[in-house]
Order: structure tokens, then C-alpha cells, then sequence
């Protein structure tokens, strides 16, 4: 690991004045300190940013959450409005890492971690994602696990976080703040598309800190399916966030929301279009995952994330449909 200097922030005005080029901002580091020791981030200054007011969870009169992005991931999941109002989001985080990982991991570092592509983390190959312009060896080599929607001839790799699909079926938001003042981003606008950019995982700019995460009520059933190749601490294959509001057997509202397929957590607006107001059916599901992934472009040897994902779409919100939230 490289020299860098370290400093404390007493507010989030001080976090901005510290933040220079070659630094970053350190919350629970559970990703950051990995990518230091493997050489992938050099950073020339760490600047602390867990010691701001930013650990809280608090509602709004209207069913709001705003969750503080120094929050943990465990806090979150734990939580009792969050566990009763807000099931999903809580399956989602309980299905990511390990317990004593979200006991550290912060709300807002799970939505700014780093793709596991083996060629982003291994620093003696080529990536562009981690040096532009030098080419992306996963197109040809192994992607497996890697995208099937949205990538581009730059960039195969897929957003890892489970919290931030959940996120997108709720349709959040983020607080950022910046030298030009505090702005809200939708989280479907937060993070990006590889393009030719790849480098670029989010909207934010230079310095920019991310403060809180807003997410409006939800007033319907709702679950995240996830599968992967082991039982624990394993990225998604491919992952589903689902809620449905069925009213006399027609589907009045949908949010639906996948991981593990695309370069940023991928809300699914086809397959919402086509099912709000179909009936509440196995036919219905069916069609609605196939308009959303007509759109997917797999590779070589990840072409089965297409079928995995239409069934776990299918099952997920027939569960709901038949009252499984699980």
C-alpha cells in the first residue's frame, strides 16, 4: 500500500474543503481499503468522513425515509420501519456480505463500491475501467458473472451491490453535496452506463459527498430474490427487487428492479409498462420479464442470466401475487 495522508472532517463543509484531486472520502472503507492494498485506488488523501451527522435514520409525517449515508448497513436492515414499511430493502442488505462487514459498511459506500470484474481488481491486466483506453480483456476472456444489459465495447462489469437494486425498485434518491450547494439526484440517474466512460461509475463530481438517501413510502407487498453460487457472501448472478399491488386480480402498480446484469442497478420500466394493469397472472409476468430483456446482449458464456432472470422475475412476483414476501 502506498503513503497517503489522513484527516479528520468536523463537517461536511470541512469534508469539501480537505477533498483535493487524488483524494477520497472514507466512511466504513470496507471497499476502499480492499482496492488500496490490491493497488487499484492510490489515493494521496484519505479524508474521514464518518465522524459527521450523518448516522441517523429519521420519517417524514408523509412515510419518507431518510436514511443519514453514515448509517450502517447493519442499522439499516435492523431497523424496525425499515424491517415493517420497507421489507425488501432490509432482505437486500441481510442478502450482501457478511455480518460483520455491514456492522461497518455505510449506506453511502455501498452506493458508490466498485465492481468485482476479476480484470478491474487485478492491476497486471489491462482494464478500462481502471486505466482508460487500455482495452477490456472480459469481452473475450472471462465474463461470466459479468453484464448482459447496458454494457458497451468498453466495459462488461456489473454494479455489486444488493442495497442499491432494492434502492432502484423504490425509486430513492440521493442528497449530494458540493461546492455549488446540496442537490438531489434520483438514484436511477445516480449511477451510470459504462458508454466510453467507464471510469466514471457515478454522476457525482469532484468532491461531491453523498449525505443521505431519501425513500418514499411504499404501500404495497414487496421482496428481493437473489441467486448466487454459494449461500453467503457471494455477489448476485442475478437478483430481483419486487413489489406488486394487486387489486381484484389486475396489477394496479409495479416497481421491479434487477442485479447482477447490468453496469448499474437496472430498473426495469418495460417489464413495469407492461404490466400495470394486465392481469395478475403467470402469462402476464412472463411477458412483461421478456419485454424487459429483449433489450439483453449477453456474451459468450453468460447467455444463461437471461433465462435466470426471466424465471426469477416469473417467481418473484408471482409470490407476491399469491402473498410470499420472502
Amino acid at each position: 500500500m502506498r503513503p497517503f495522508a489522513y484527516e479528520r472532517a468536523a463537517s461536511p463543509e470541512d469534508a469539501l474543503a480537505r477533498h483535493e484531486d487524488g483524494a477520497r472520502y472514507l466512511g466504513g472503507g470496507t471497499n476502499l481499503v480492499d482496492l488500496m492494498r490490491l493497488g487499484v485506488e492510490t489515493p494521496a488523501k484519505l479524508v474521514d468522513v464518518t465522524g459527521l451527522a450523518h448516522d441517523r435514520i429519521e420519517r417524514d409525517a408523509d412515510g419518507t425515509l431518510v436514511v443519514g449515508a453514515a448509517v450502517t448497513n447493519g442499522d439499516l436492515a435492523a431497523d424496525r420501519t425499515v424491517r415493517e414499511e420497507f421489507p425488501m430493502l432490509a432482505k437486500a442488505i441481510l442478502s450482501g456480505a457478511s455480518g460483520q462487514l455491514r456492522n461497518l459498511a455505510t449506506t453511502g459506500g455501498n452506493l458508490l463500491q466498485r465492481t468485482r470484474c476479476p480484470y478491474f481488481q487485478d492491476t497486471s491486466k489491462p482494464c478500462n475501467k481502471r486505466s482508460p483506453g487500455t482495452g477490456c480483456p472480459a469481452r473475450d476472456g472471462d465474463h461470466r458473472n459479468l453484464a448482459i444489459i447496458g454494457h458497451s465495447d468498453a466495459c462488461v462489469a456489473t454494479h455489486p451491490s444488493d442495497m442499491a437494486v432494492a434502492l432502484a425498485a423504490l425509486g430513492a434518491s440521493v442528497r449530494v453535496l458540493g461546492r455549488d450547494g446540496e442537490r438531489t439526484v434520483p438514484l436511477g440517474d445516480f449511477h451510470r452506463l459504462p458508454g466510453d466512460e467507464p471510469q466514471r461509475d457515478t454522476v457525482l463530481g469532484p468532491g461531491d459527498l453523498v449525505t443521505a438517501v431519501v425513500v418514499p413510502p411504499l404501500r404495497m407487498p414487496s421482496a428481493y430474490r437473489k441467486v448466487r453460487e454459494r449461500a453467503s457472501f457471494a455477489f448476485a448472478l442475478v437478483s430481483v427487487a419486487a413489489a406488486l399491488d394487486v387489486r381484484d386480480g389486475t396489477v394496479r402498480d409495479v416497481r421491479l428492479a434487477l442485479g447482477g446484469v447490468a453496469h448499474k442497478p437496472w430498473r426495469a420500466g418495460r417489464a413495469e409498462e407492461a404490466l400495470r394493469g394486465a392481469p395478475a397472472a403467470g402469462e402476464s409476468f412472463a411477458r412483461a420479464a421478456d419485454a424487459e430483456l429483449a433489450a439483453a446482449e449477453p456474451l459468450r458464456d453468460n447467455a444463461y442470466k437471461v433465462p435466470l432472470a426471466r424465471d426469477l422475475i416469473v417467481r418473484t412476483l408471482a409470490g407476491l401475487g399469491e402473498g410470499d414476501r420472502s
